[in-house]
């Protein structure tokens, strides 16, 4: 398990949802549990989504592939963080 942090991620996790990767095999019972488990927060929610792979070439022509993903949305009770989504003051 471990968090995903893009633009869309990053603008999420202020309204307090959460993106990590799961492994394909975790349901969102066991998500929930260990999400509460590392962070010490009360999980409200959880959505899965999985990714299919691919395969391709580049624009050399170089095959390429990309395993399939699994990733959970977490969505926290009103007032509970995960510090590591947390941006830096500039």
């Amino acid at each position: 398990m471990k968090p995903i942090f893009t633009e869309k991620s990053l603008r999420e996790a202020k309204l307090g949802n959460y993106t990590f990767q799961v492994s394909p095999t975790m349901d969102k019972k066991q998500i929930a549990a260990k999400i509460a488990q590392l962070f010490g927060v009360k999980v409200v929610g959880v959505r899965t989504t999985r990714t299919g792979s691919e395969k391709g070439k580049n624009a050399r022509g170089k095959k390429f592939s990309i395993g399939a993903v699994k990733k959970a949305i977490v969505i926290l009770k009103s007032g509970d963080k995960i510090d590591i989504f947390e941006e830096g003051k500039k």
